[in-house]
């Protein structure tokens, strides 16, 4: 999978490129569960994570939550096709966002946000559509892995509930696939958010 934090120029870089963003806020503070926008309001900014991660969700008829998206420091979120957001988005830890007004004209950055948005979606699209639960987590860890700069000891700001809504399975699978990754000698927790993967070259056979 891509990395996201190279998806595009950060606002300070798009600012020196002449991107006509309207105004960037100084960073604002979000804590745990806070709600940075709701699925209906009114769009047109896109937000830049400087520190912390957000989740992206949408809720089902029967209310049930299906993540979407994690969002992770230096990725850009937000942009919509529509004047409405699709989807909620709120803060898994605590975290810090600036947030800009959409130019009047599509710029580059922009028509490249929207395209790298749609390439990772339709990979979240074949992970879920993985047979194997294992196959899943193995694919969501090593995005996780590349996102982060290619550290073999990576940070999991989401639960694991969160990351079971992201990759269609229960919490129980999400469990059993760790520990059977732990088990084959794949990976080492340290603590709850933090897993050392210790053969990468495995791991990326078990994703392809």
């Amino acid at each position: 999978m891509h990395a996201g934090a190279s998806i595009v120029s950060d606002f300070g870089m798009a600012r020196t490129r002449s991107v006509p963003y309207r105004k960037v806020t100084p960073i604002s503070l979000f804590s745990p569960e806070d709600e940075i926008f709701a699925q209906g309001e009114r769009a047109g900014s896109i937000y830049r994570v400087e520190f912390g991660a957000v989740r992206v969700y949408r809720l089902n008829s029967d209310g049930r939550r299906q993540v979407v998206a994690f969002h992770l420091a230096g990725e850009m979120f937000g942009l919509e096709a529509g004047a409405t957001h699709s989807f909620f988005a709120d803060a898994l830890v605590q975290t810090g966002l600036t947030q800009a007004g959409l130019p009047d004209e599509v710029s580059p950055e922009l028509l490249m946000l929207a395209l790298r948005s749609m390439i990772r979606a339709q990979e979240h699209l074949l992970v879920i559509c993985r047979q194997s639960a294992v196959e899943k987590l193995v694919a969501f860890l090593m995005d996780m892995f590349e996102r982060q700069g290619g550290l073999e000891q990576i940070d999991l700001p989401m639960s694991r509930i969160d990351i079971g809504e992201y990759l269609g399975m229960s919490i129980e699978t999400v469990s059993r696939s760790f520990s059977k990754l732990r088990d084959e000698g794949l990976l080492r927790f340290h603590g709850a958010r933090k897993v050392e993967l210790l053969d990468i070259e495995t791991l990326k056979r078990l994703c392809r």
